[in-house]
């Protein structure tokens, strides 16, 4: 799903909003969440799930090509963890 057929479903669920308003609200909750994460912020949606960064210290890794050991630089990573009303929905016959 793309962010356009998102913004469109939500403005056929909502009555009352256009699609431009509809994509304002979108674009402002993609951005809260963009900026809460930058900060260092927890992000919990009951019954979705959970999003937050996690820091890769750095390591060495080995070019399989060449076998040189090659340093690689830590950074952070962003990792979710499903929510367990989500799970079992997609888990259910």
């Amino acid at each position: 799903m793309t962010k356009s057929v998102l913004i469109e479903k939500v403005a056929e669920k909502v009555e009352g909003l256009t699609r431009n308003q509809t994509e304002i609200v979108v674009e402002t909750v993609f951005e809260s969440i963009k900026k809460a994460l930058m900060s260092g912020e927890k992000i919990e949606i009951r019954g979705f799930g959970n999003f937050r960064l996690k820091t890769r210290n750095p390591r060495k890794a080995r070019n399989p090509k060449t076998g040189e050991t090659v340093e690689v630089p830590g950074k952070k990573v962003l990792y979710f963890k499903v929510g367990k009303a989500l799970k079992e929905a997609l888990n259910q016959e």
